[in-house]
């Protein structure tokens, strides 16, 4: 258990080929985690080899998103995160999924994952605290209604045996949500990203939304972006509380 944020090391597991987005994914965990580059050690599931020893010598795991990858399908390598995931579990080490890693450590205890594209989010959307977000030792500390960034055509559509649902709002559930009392949470919003980064994926990931295609709408998207302080501080928080040896709800 890692005493101090300083000394806190995360491993940050991508899911991405084009190495613009790939390099401002991993700036954005870095900034939204208040660590530097030397916090992290990062492992992209596509091109390296994924098993239970990533877990050694860090103290927490993130999984960012994905892009042109659906959860909803199984690549080479899914079996080999699933197993990443559990073994997490195992150990109570925490675990954060973000968008597609939301999905993803859904999946790989059991919840279900679907394609939504009605349902489908792009740009700042306003999320609800459910009674138990309010309860929970990492997300009560956030207000009542916040905005995030998003950008995703999939969703949990069943949680996990024993998950817990944190936020929502009224175009999807399971926003957000907690496996039991493990330190393990998923967010269906990007936790690692503000407005301007949300603008940069918006324009990297055009061409995989079909409803951003329409000139207009895009447009519209982009300008209605707006700050998530609430949001910027979370994954750090994450951190403090979890990761830490004076965490507020330590495990270990």
């Amino acid at each position: 258990m890692a005493p101090t944020l300083d000394s806190v090391r995360v491993r940050l597991i991508q899911i991405r080929t084009d190495p613009g987005v790939l390099a401002e994914e991993r700036q954005s965990f870095e900034a939204r985690c208040g660590l530097s580059a030397d916090g992290f050690q990062v492992t992209n599931a596509i091109h390296e080899p994924l098993s239970p020893a990533l877990l050694d010598g860090v103290d927490a795991v993130m999984i960012g998103g994905a892009g042109a990858y659906s959860v909803t399908k199984t690549y080479d390598w899914t079996q080999a995160l699933i197993d990443v995931c559990q073994a997490c579990a195992d150990r109570e080490m925490p675990l954060f999924g973000s968008c597609w890693g939301h999905q993803f450590i859904a999946r790989a205890f059991g919840g279900e994952v679907i394609n939504d594209p009605d349902r489908s989010e792009m740009g700042t959307h306003s999320v609800d605290l459910t009674e138990a977000g309010r309860a929970d030792a990492l997300f009560g500390t956030l207000p009542v209604r916040f905005d995030a960034q998003m950008g995703h055509q999939d969703r949990v559509a069943r949680l996990p045996d024993g998950a817990v649902e944190l936020a929502t709002n009224d175009r999807a559930p399971y926003q957000a949500f907690r496996l039991g009392d493990l330190p393990i949470f998923g967010t269906q919003f990007h936790s690692e990203l503000d407005a301007e980064t949300e603008r940069q994926r918006l324009v990297a990931y055009r061409a995989h939304y079909p409803e951003m295609q329409d000139p207009a709408r895009f447009q519209a998207v982009i300008e209605a972006l707006r700050p998530s302080p609430e949001v910027d501080g979370l994954l750090q928080a994450f951190l403090e509380t979890f990761a830490t040896e004076n965490g507020a709800d330590p495990v270990g």
